[in-house]
Formats: structure tokens, sequence, C-alpha cells
């Protein structure tokens, strides 16, 4: 990719990234729908990868701060409060992590496989529109738990609903949202479980790449535009987590229509122009 495509996939993965439309998928599907010449074996994509992760994942650190700050505080009192609310949607955050985290480092290379198949991702993206609408439904029983209140076996649960976002199409943000709406939370309540979840999650994608990045070098972009490239995925992350946690707050009622009927339109759409060999 060129310096422009470059910097237009970082806008695109730090909205879809927490959007509920499956960056992944929208990474696989947008190149082959714009002719982008994205070659994911390219020496300059892995570098890439690691700065949008990074840019990501520092957008969701400092927009929740001050929740990652009483969480680690109410750890750090655990030992003469042991039952403080802080220190228990940590560890729930923690055991609806790793659920994830393993799946995706042994399946890591078969996943892999899924990048290079647009219409299989086309048609997953459009599966994700459904689950997104089931969603929907689920909100109109009234909301049980708070994530205080929430036990361990439902944050489990939301974590290896987020295992299925390891699949190109399936949004991880939707898929936990849509699970601890199954839960019994609310649409802010799930927001801010999910996003709190992607953190770590998002974190450790860019991390675990560094080993690699270290052994096979930074490739040939500028340095410039790669940094560039991390810094406006960062803001758009940022931008898209202010827009969704107001959004989730504001709408009691199909909030997440609109991106169920995006993604199906979306995925349907890119699925029957890409069969049709356009």
């Amino acid at each position: 990719m060129n310096a422009i495509h470059v910097l237009l996939f970082a806008i695109m993965q730090g909205i879809t990234e927490l959007f509920p439309i499956s960056s992944l998928g929208h990474g696989v599907i947008a190149p082959s729908l714009l002719g982008w010449d994205l070659n994911r074996d390219n020496p300059n994509f892995l570098p890439l990868l690691v700065v949008l992760h990074l840019g990501t994942a520092t957008a969701l650190l400092l927009y929740f701060r001050r929740d990652w700050i009483r969480l680690i505080g109410g750890v750090l009192r655990q030992h003469r409060e042991p039952s403080n609310p802080e220190a228990k949607v940590f560890w729930l955050l923690v055991m609806a992590t790793v659920p994830a985290g393993l799946l995706g480092l042994l399946l890591e290379k078969k996943l892999r496989l899924l990048f290079g198949n647009a219409e299989l991702v086309s048609g997953v993206l459009a599966i994700n529109g459904i689950v997104l609408w089931i969603g929907d439904r689920l909100k109109n029983r009234s909301a049980r738990h708070t994530l205080e209140t929430m036990g361990w076996q439902k944050a489990v649960g939301i974590g290896f609903a987020q295992a299925l976002a390891l699949i190109p199409g399936m949004s991880r943000s939707g898929v936990t949202l849509v699970a601890g709406l199954a839960s019994g939370l609310d649409y802010a309540a799930s927001a801010r479980f999910s996003f709190l979840m992607a953190t770590p999650i998002i974190l450790a994608a860019g991390v675990l790449e560094v080993p690699k990045l270290l052994h096979h070098g930074l490739g040939t972009a500028g340095l410039g535009v790669i940094a560039a490239a991390g810094v406006l995925a960062g803001i758009f992350a940022w931008l898209s987590t202010w827009v969704l946690m107001r959004w989730f707050s504001s709408h009691e009622v199909q909030a997440l229509r609109p991106f169920a009927v995006y993604c199906l339109l979306a995925g349907l759409g890119a699925l029957t122009y890409l069969l049709a060999g356009g």
C-alpha cells in the first residue's frame, strides 16, 4: 500500500476496532473491494499492524484511565477489603480475557488462512449483523445485573463469546455486547465491560508481534508514515469509544439495530460483488 492507503487503513482500523462491525472483516474486505495492494507477507505490514494495535490500546487506556485506576486500586486493597466491588470487576475481566487469549494462541495459524478469503469474510460479516439484531431483541428483557453483581460464570461466557471474534468478520465488541446483554447487563454496562476487555486483548495482540518485528526488522516503509498511522488509529479509536459510550448510554432500545443493518447490507453486498467477479 502507498502512504495514503496506509493512513486510510489506520483510520478504518481505529473506527472498526470499537464499532461492532469487525475490524478484521473490514481489513480483509475493504482492500479487496478498493483494489489496494495489501500483501500481509510484505515486510512493511508487520510493523504497521503492531503500531495500529498499540495506538488503539493506548486510546482505550487513556479513555478508561479512571476505571483502570479504580480497578487496580481495588485489587491493591483487597487484602483489607476482600469484597470490594472494584477488585471483583477486575478479576471478572481477567477471567473473561482468558478464553480468547488461549484460543488465539492455539489457533493463530489456522485463522490466518481465512484472511485471504474475502468472500468467506463477507458472509461472516453478514452473520455478525444477524447476531447484533438478536442482541437488540435480548434488550427487550429488563437488565438483571450490574458489573459488580455479575457472576464469574457469566463473565467467562462473555469471554468465550469474545473468542468468536478471532474469525474475521465477527466483531469483538459486537459479540461481547450481545453476550453482555444476554447475561442480564444493560447497554451501557455491556459496552463498558466490552471496552475494558478490549484493552488487554488489543495490547497483547500488538506486543506479541514485537519479537517477530525485532526479528524481521522494520521493513522499508518510512517510520514517519507508520508512526502517523498509529496516531491516527489511536485518535479515531478514542473518538469511536466516546461516541459509542454516549450512544449506548442514551439508547435504551435498538441501540445495535443500525450496526446490524449495516453489517447485513455490507456483508451481503460485498459477497455479491466479489462472487460476480467485481
